[in-house]
């Protein structure tokens, strides 16, 4: 069954109204018909079957016949916090960390960031805002992701004490993982985590050192060098799998 988004401003009493994108792409591209039942989320995690009544060019309408019980949802709050990248490399990274299930996504000015000066790297919020829509769409999440405006790294310091778990992958750590880490916390009631991810360049040593200020965890994630798009992926699974619900229960 076919799954849109809809704001709660469209959803009058049992009548869902779509339009935008959605409506040519449900009779061009899906061909839908009234009378076919869709999958209808009000942006703030409630999930509905409801039937197509209508459709042209302008608004899709549907009348709700059944709520779901359903939540795709983690139990673990977690947020990436991505030394900005350069070119499309932040597409992936929020297309990506959406279908894992990150709860926000926040891009992070740091040392060696590359793009810092290029202003027209941070007028990309939209896009990557349409990109994690369309991901939390695609992966039929319940909530969408949200990314965030470009933020310095002493505001993500402030940012990163309101969290129960910090982790921060670093090139030059050994030894100690993510293993050692869930050994410590075992036991402990974790709610919130989040994962702090360096630039292209990586992390500046006084930056891992104001990390480790905060309580911060300075992991390693193995002997190999993983790229900023590929070291938040790996990560997010990893907290992800131990704290919840990636891997299934049993």
């Amino acid at each position: 069954m076919h799954k849109f988004f809809v704001a709660k401003e469209n959803i009058v009493s049992d009548i869902v109204n779509i339009y935008g994108d959605d409506v040519k792409h449900i009779y061009k591209v899906l061909r839908l018909k009234e009378g076919e039942k869709i999958s209808i989320n009000n942006c703030s995690g409630e999930e509905f079957i409801a039937e197509i009544t209508h459709i042209d060019k302008n608004v899709v309408e549907a009348k709700i016949t059944e709520k779901l019980e359903i939540n795709n949802e983690s139990p673990l709050d977690v947020y990436l916090f991505q030394g900005v990248p350069k070119a499309a490399k932040m597409d992936i990274i929020v297309q990506k960390g959406c279908e894992l299930g990150l709860k926000e996504i926040n891009p992070v000015i740091m040392k060696r960031v590359v793009v810092k000066s290029e202003m027209k790297e941070f007028k990309k919020l939209d896009r990557w805002n349409r990109i994690a829509f369309e991901a939390c769409k695609q992966s039929k999440r319940s909530l969408i992701t949200k990314v965030n405006n470009v933020i310095e790294f002493n505001d993500m310091l402030y940012k990163l004490k309101d969290f129960d778990l910090v982790l921060v992958p670093y090139e030059n750590q050994t030894g100690i993982g993510l293993k050692k880490v869930m050994q410590e916390i075992k036991g402990g009631n974790i709610k919130s985590a989040a994962v702090v991810i360096g630039p292209e360049g990586g992390f500046d040593e006084e930056e891992i050192e104001e990390l480790k200020q905060i309580g911060a965890h300075i992991i390693t994630l193995g002997p190999r060098i993983l790229r900023t798009e590929t070291a938040g992926f790996v990560c997010t699974s990893l907290v992800m799998y131990e704290l919840s619900d990636i891997g299934g229960n049993l």
